[in-house]
């Protein structure tokens, strides 16, 4: 019975019992039916792999010529000696550097089955050509060629300079991300995420790996030897295993990640933004200072009014800084009544709202680290936001921040922050989006 699996490919040790096979001088069928395979794939398998064996003995440098038993050739030498040249014993006469007629001679065993010399009794002494099949090399040139039709491009050239050319203007011009380009360009890119990677690792277009935003690894993050710092008053039951505990009493409800992004140091603008987690759409307000985080807040309320703002903001997760420490006036409206629920996340503990974090590195993609927000204003803001939000990302399946938000979220907020959409080509996330 045929052994069970992939039977398309001759593994390693079938190639070794074809060649102890042929050693014992059995049949192309009992060889297939020692290895589970027809006789005619042992018999493709010999011819493709067999190969001319090179003699290691010094003697065969000057082997018998195919017609030396009715060779009558003489005096090739010029020297009108009269003998025979086959017989010849002079250095430098030998019939396969002078002699015009010259053949190599072939076993005319080798034209039939098993086509090779490996349970011949003569190959020892044998003087004509001999062929071998060695399973080693049988199985190293298949590897070699299965590796090599799988290796290459698989382009053409019209298709890479197409590809080239979209790529350079989404990337190098208006730096997206690979992810964001093929939620809108799979079809016309014809190849796989990683076969992409591959091309512009291997330099086929014009766009360089360090233009992807991510292929450069970041440095290796120091850990802090500082200390925790104490609860201060504002935290006390609004610590981060309390906020777990009302999440696991109330499931459905919607998180808001809140946090301040600083611009170059001793510069006084900030950047105060609030991440939705169920969709990623990021909001973003310019802030003279870090005091003014109640100034949005009260804004908010008033153009959003108190109920979508209790739809929108129903729990706000945060650090412990001092900015946000203002938390009774955070959870109130101006009227004194219940507006929403904050809490913070435990010293040095960022990836407890690693929602936000991530979305600030599509800040920092437009406003570098050390550089600075003073040239900042809200239509700017606004710009930096809705290019951000309209990023498709792997995350999302495919799509925007923008477009799930306008499902999931109260489209008051939409209209009232003046969100929209941006075609996924005009999509720019560099410094060149401000200028």
């Amino acid at each position: 019975m045929n052994p069970k699996g992939n039977q398309k490919h001759l593994t390693f040790q079938q190639c070794v019992d074809i060649e102890k096979g042929l050693t014992e001088n059995k049949s192309f069928s009992e060889i297939g039916r020692m290895i589970g395979k027809d006789p005619s794939t042992v018999s493709k398998e010999v011819r493709l792999h067999a190969r001319t064996k090179e003699r290691p003995d010094p003697g065969y440098t000057n082997p018998p010529c195919a017609h030396r038993k009715k060779c009558k050739l003489t005096c090739l030498c010029d020297e009108q000696c009269g003998t025979l040249c086959k017989i010849c014993r002079k250095p430098n006469m030998r019939c396969i550097d002078i002699c015009p007629s010259y053949e190599v001679p072939e076993c005319k065993k080798l034209l039939k089955l098993p086509y090779v010399c490996n349970g011949c009794t003569k190959k020892t002494h044998c003087l004509m050509q001999r062929t071998f099949y060695s399973s080693k090399y049988a199985h190293d040139e298949y590897r070699s060629v299965l590796i090599e039709c799988r290796a290459g491009i698989n382009q053409t050239p019209q298709s890479i300079q197409e590809m080239n050319d979209l790529l350079v203007l989404l990337i190098k011009d208006n730096h997206q991300s690979i992810g964001h380009i093929y939620a809108t360009h799979a079809e016309e890119l014809g190849c796989s995420r990683r076969t992409l990677y591959s091309y512009i690792d291997s330099c086929i277009f014009d766009v360089r790996n360090g233009d992807l935003r991510r292929v450069v690894r970041y440095k290796k993050r120091k850990t802090s030897t500082l200390t925790s710092a104490k609860n201060r008053s504002y935290r006390i039951d609004h610590n981060y295993e309390d906020f777990e505990a009302y999440i696991k009493e109330h499931p459905d409800t919607n998180v808001v990640e809140m946090d301040c992004v600083e611009g170059k140091q001793c510069e006084s603008p900030t950047i105060l933004t609030f991440t939705f987690r169920n969709c990623n759409l990021m909001l973003m307000f310019l802030m003279e200072d870090q005091e003014c985080v109640l100034e949005v807040f009260i804004w908010l309320e008033t153009v959003l009014g108190q109920e979508a703002f209790k739809r929108l903001f129903p729990v706000i997760l945060t650090d412990g800084g001092s900015e946000f420490s203002a938390r009774t006036e955070m959870e109130e409206f101006c009227d004194g009544t219940k507006s929403t629920t904050v809490f913070y996340c435990d010293p040095y503990s960022f990836w407890q709202k690693g929602v936000c974090e991530k979305n600030h590195e599509y800040i920092r993609y437009i406003k570098p680290k050390g550089s600075t927000f003073i040239d900042l204003d809200d239509d700017k803001i606004r710009l930096m936001m809705n290019h951000i939000n309209n990023e498709k990302r792997d995350s999302l399946n495919g799509h925007s921040p923008y477009e799930l938000s306008l499902l999931l979220l109260d489209n008051t907020l939409h209209e009232a922050l003046d969100l929209t959409a941006i075609a996924p080509d005009d999509v720019m996330l560099c410094p060149n989006l401000l200028k």
